[in-house]
């Protein structure tokens, strides 16, 4: 699959369509086709290996990046939530904002209650997620 991208070169654009081929890439430039390696390993093969199949385990750990003001707590401890319901009301920056489950599990503690000023990177609400019995679907 290839790809146009624009490169300077001495201060000059040129739009030059790029294609993998193997372990080093085929660009084409005003219509003539040259085959480029770089040093180093940055070849088509290596955006391939950086991804992986595995999915990142997400953190239960709900909290604001900035300083705020909790305008409702939308959970209690115990409460079954899944990843995307809203699970508090943060006000920052003049903005109210929903603030979403990340994980699917049980609200196990609040650290928060509406009205309170809050300060960044606190752990404001904890979600366990469900057990896991090591049975695979």
């Amino acid at each position: 699959m290839s790809e146009i991208r624009k490169v300077t070169v001495n201060g000059e654009i040129f739009e030059v369509e790029v294609e993998p081929d193997g372990d080093s890439w085929k660009a084409t430039v005003e219509g003539e086709t040259f085959d480029i390696s770089v040093e180093g390993g940055a070849s088509p093969n290596a955006r391939k290996k950086q991804r992986s199949g595995k999915k990142r385990k997400k953190s239960g750990v709900v909290s604001s990046s900035i300083p705020g003001k909790i305008i409702t707590v939308e959970v209690e401890t115990g409460q079954q939530v899944t990843e995307g319901d809203v699970i508090l009301i943060l006000e920052a920056m003049k903005m109210q904002n929903e603030v979403a489950a990340p994980i699917t599990g049980t609200v196990i503690e609040i650290n928060c209650a509406a009205g309170e000023n809050i300060e960044a990177n606190l752990p404001l609400v904890v979600i366990e997620p469900p057990a896991d019995d090591g049975v695979e679907a």
